[in-house]
């Protein structure tokens, strides 16, 4: 696939709004992080109370994002993420005000920052999941790449302001710079207007929603290597990130302001590994920027454990940032261009899931260590999980973007029914049948394995393949479907890629015209009650 310039995306109006607003968003979010994290070392002098302030903010991702995801794939997203900065901006306010009050306590104090994340759980996949509304497919690596860079831009100096306000004004005051920084987002949201989103049948119900996308990932061996990789690199990796409070508390004379410095220079570094983003990415494999990414953080990480001096640990923080840049965003990508429109917000959830709830692990993880030992020891713990999560991509090797064309087929037509048939009516069996020589038998199981995967993953049952005994080259692929929504809902998931294998098969049907299908619905009762009538007619009883 061909990307777009790094700037490309600033073309779309929409996405130059929404960036704009969110680097102010991503702002207060920066100057909240250090109020929170400065005021618990202030609280307590708990080593594993102070690392959960950064699992308090990544734990909600965790729990949330596979609901939010499948939200986003079934309503309105706008609204969604309108409704999520309403829930931080409450939360914001409420915790500013009990802070200047004096009534903020250790676990007091987590409950917020957590209620926080959970306004950002609920935002995040719809968000990303948005890109693909924003620009095109070939600008959205391009899209990814800037959000990142707003993000790090912010984190480059954000922490240091943050700093400064907390040692001027209080932790209060950094709480409702964060609250403030949400408007200009929300006013940005309420303008912008995104392409509609037909619907050709009912909505999906929630819970087969949230199915369909644990389903779909489970079954793409390409993305359960990129979670498995992405939990690792967030169980590690934020060991940095949940100690540096505590590393900042141990220099003599130390202040908010040192705490806001060491994390401008992870953000200055994160800002570099974006620049440098596209240019790697056009050298190297995907797998080969991975193992960069884990063996720079390894190596920093290494030196923040064995070194007490500022201006070391400060350059240190600098490769952290753009490994950590480095990573993330192209797991990101990865998994955008891995994934059908239908089901992205939900695998992007799963792919938070997975990177969040790692990175949660490991604060609490990291935090532990610390308390019963040091945090020197914790640090070199830490980069040998990274050492070896290098060394993982021998077996989890990370798949290259996807090239195959993921929009829909749009090439199902509802069949005209004979029976009287209602949404919620099922089980269908559906049953095709093919005629093929022997000599093509080899090749047909081939993109029969193909199409099995296909159709399970797309949502059928008990999907089989029968050979005729009396008949050998008569072939029926046979599979179920719960309901005949479900039915309709599964050929419209068929994209352009997946159709290329019923074009392959439909070359080896030696029969006449295409291998005909046949929709049956399954009784496993024999009674007059499960009889129902046909369309445009009237069934006369006892005929």
């Amino acid at each position: 696939m061909r990307q777009g310039s790094a700037l490309a995306p600033f073309r779309y109006p929409a996405f130059r709004s929404l960036w704009g607003a969110t680097i102010v968003s991503n702002f207060g979010g920066m100057v909240q992080a250090v109020g929170a994290a400065w005021m618990m070392t202030q609280l307590t002098h708990s080593a594993t109370l102070i690392a959960l302030v950064q699992a308090s903010n990544t734990l909600p991702i965790m729990l949330f994002a596979l609901l939010s995801g499948a939200l986003a794939d079934l309503f309105d997203r706008r609204r969604l993420m309108l409704i999520a900065l309403a829930v931080m901006t409450i939360m914001s306010v409420a915790l500013a005000v009990l802070t200047y009050m004096g009534g903020v306590r250790p676990w007091s104090l987590l409950i917020f920052t957590f209620a926080i994340g959970l306004g950002q759980a609920i935002y995040n996949p719809p968000w990303q999941a948005s890109m693909g509304d924003l620009v095109s497919r070939e600008d959205l690596p391009s899209a990814v790449t800037l959000n990142s860079v707003g993000f790090n831009l912010m984190r480059s100096v954000g922490p240091a302001i943050g700093g400064l306000i907390t040692a001027g004004f209080g932790a209060a005051a950094a709480f409702a710079v964060n609250a403030a920084s949400y408007a200009p987002l929300a006013v940005a949201m309420t303008r912008w207007s995104p392409p509609p989103r037909t619907a050709r049948i009912a909505r999906e119900p929630l819970g087969p929603a949230l199915a369909a996308g644990l389903r779909y990932v489970a079954l793409s061996p390409n993305l359960i290597r990129v979670l498995a990789r992405a939990a690792l690199f967030g169980v590690s990796a934020v060991s940095v990130l949940a100690l540096l409070p505590l590393i900042a508390r141990d220099h003599p004379g130390s202040g908010s302001l040192l705490l806001g410095l060491l994390l401008g220079c992870f953000g200055v570094g994160a800002i570099l590994g974006a620049g440098l983003n596209p240019r790697i990415r056009k050298r190297l494999t995907n797998e080969q920027v991975v193992r960069i990414a884990f063996l720079g953080f390894s190596l920093s990480t290494l030196v923040l454990g064995l070194t007490d001096r500022v201006w070391l640990q400060g350059l240190a923080l600098l490769p952290a940032g753009a490994s950590w840049v480095l990573a993330l965003s192209l797991f990101n990508v990865t998994v955008q261009l891995s994934t059908p429109r239908w089901v992205v917000a939900r695998a992007l959830a799963l792919y938070q899931t997975a990177t969040f709830g790692g990175m949660a692990a490991g604060a609490w993880i990291w935090g532990a260590i610390a308390g019963a030992h040091s945090v020197s020891t914790s640090l070199l713990v830490a980069s040998g999980v990274l050492l070896f999560g290098a060394v993982v991509g021998l077996w989890l090797r990370q798949p290259e973007f996807g090239k195959r064309d993921l929009d829909p087929a749009d090439l199902f037509r509802e069949p005209a029914l004979a029976l009287d048939l209602r949404s919620r009516s099922g089980p269908i069996m559906v049953m095709v049948d093919y005629v093929i020589d022997q000599r093509d038998v080899p090749r047909f199981l081939a993109l029969m394995a193909e199409r099995r995967n296909i159709r399970r993953r797309d949502g059928a049952r008990n999907w089989a393949l029968l050979r005729d005994l009396e008949k050998p080259e008569q072939w029926s692929e046979t599979y179920h479907i719960a309901t005949w929504d479900e039915y309709i809902r599964h050929n419209l998931r068929r994209t352009k890629a997946d159709a290329e294998s019923a074009v392959l098969l439909r070359a080896l049907h030696r029969g006449e015209g295409d291998p005909p299908v046949h929709r049956m619905i399954e009784r496993h009762e024999v009674t007059p009650a499960d009889d129902m009538p046909l369309v445009g007619k009237v069934q006369v009883p006892g005929t």
